[in-house]
């Protein structure tokens, strides 16, 4: 468990300003993508087209994660250094390739908290509290409200925190979820729905 939740509307703003909506990924996409990371695995060269387009979104996510450019550099590199290193061993699971490498970018983040032992930034806009009020069938002033989840959301484990970012910060379907985060897709939605009633029993204490 964690304390002293950094909560950055500023830093927030910034990143919404960069960041592109997230939309459902076709089969046929993912498929064409999986014939590119089959390549890639033959030849490491083939690599970079797959690191173009990745490295923004990745570095976007730890970025919210660090709130500062230099550590998020470090680590996006880390990452991508990862993902070479264990390209040959990915195998395409009905998910995008991001998937995986939003996973490796969420054990590299945990473990740069590990080596520091600083807390992490946790980005939050209105809107993504609105998601989890209106999810929650949560009544009442909204600032009270808002005020009431925020520290509700300070007491969560890490690993109850990085499921509500994915899902209602980053809108990331369940399925995406279970891949980044290595668990099953019932397990996510199940998971999900126990943080969600945690989080109503933290508000009534606060």
């Amino acid at each position: 468990m964690f304390s002293n939740l950094q909560i950055s509307r500023t830093l927030a703003k910034n990143i919404a300003r960069m960041q592109s909506s997230n939309k459902t990924v076709s089969q046929e996409a993912m498929q064409a993508e999986w014939q590119e990371v089959q390549a890639a695995q033959s030849n490491p060269a083939l690599f970079r087209p797959l690191y173009d387009r990745y490295y923004e979104p990745i570095f976007r996510f730890i970025f919210k994660r660090t709130a500062d450019e230099n550590v998020a550099a470090d680590v996006c590199s880390q990452v991508f250094l990862k993902a070479m290193q264990k390209l040959g061993s990915y195998q395409f699971k009905g998910v995008p390739f991001s998937a995986w490498l939003y996973r490796i970018a969420s054990n590299e983040v945990a473990q740069h908290f590990r080596n520091t032992q600083k807390n992490r930034v946790v980005s939050v806009e209105d809107h993504n509290i609105s998601n989890i009020i209106d999810e929650m069938n949560e009544d009442g002033d909204f600032e009270t409200t808002r005020t009431k989840m925020l520290q509700a959301m300070n007491d969560l484990k890490e690993g109850d925190l990085a499921l509500i970012e994915l899902r209602y910060f980053e809108g990331r379907p369940f399925k995406e979820i279970s891949e980044i985060l290595n668990i099953t897709e019932s397990n996510a939605k199940v998971k999900t729905y126990r943080i969600l009633e945690k989080i109503k029993k933290l508000m009534m204490k606060k």
